[in-house]
């Protein structure tokens, strides 16, 4: 028996200003699936992304995550879905140790951080102060973060900059299981029907 999609987009629109960002855009991404949204700087991809995450109003279409609407049940789709954001911020003096124990206690069941830090090259990092990161070490912080709610879909978008991340904008389900790979590098796709951000 074929069980729903995590993601379910169908003819998702949205503009801004009378100008079409997101024109008629229709995916699926399927359980285990790693997806990726590919395209050049200005073609939807971080307002999709946004709509998938409940982050933005789509204008039309409809946006289901886990079945749910991530605008009207975003309470819930947040329980469910891990975000890393395009751009983020922490305080400057909040340190990795202190930022990975605030989020897991938003959770009544996070994950433990500690195997996320050591995978994700951050268990030296521990005492460093959020200001003090590097770009690429705030970008795999902020991959802990979208991780430790141990989330069922993980939703990304690179940062600005670029960092040192190798999943590009774009929606993952993570692997099951401890041996989990948390950066979601091992595969990435496109595929649907309309105009693609």
């Amino acid at each position: 028996m074929p069980t729903a999609p995590v993601i379910d987009v169908t003819d998702l629109r949205k503009t801004y200003a009378g100008r079409p960002a997101v024109d008629g855009v229709s995916f699926t991404v399927e359980e285990g699936e790693i997806f990726g949204i590919l395209g050049p700087n200005g073609a939807g991809k971080t307002t999709t992304v946004e709509c998938v995450e409940g982050l933005r109003v789509p204008d039309s279409g409809r946006v289901r995550v886990t079945g749910l609407d991530p605008v009207a049940d975003h309470e819930r789709v947040a329980q469910v879905l891990g975000a890393q954001l395009q751009e983020s911020q922490l305080q400057p003096k909040l340190t990795v140790r202190e930022a990975l124990e605030l989020y897991a206690a938003f959770y009544p069941a996070p994950a433990d951080w500690r195997p996320l830090a050591e995978r994700l090259g951050l268990e030296e990092k521990l005492s460093t102060r959020f200001a003090k990161l590097s770009g690429g070490q705030k970008q795999r912080l902020f991959i802990a973060l979208a991780l430790i709610g141990d989330p069922r879909v993980v939703a990304g978008l690179p940062g600005s900059r670029g960092g040192t991340e190798r999943r590009r904008g774009g929606l993952a389900r993570r692997g099951p299981g401890p041996g989990r790979d948390p950066d979601g590098s091992a595969h990435a796709g496109r595929r649907g029907s309309g105009r693609h951000p």
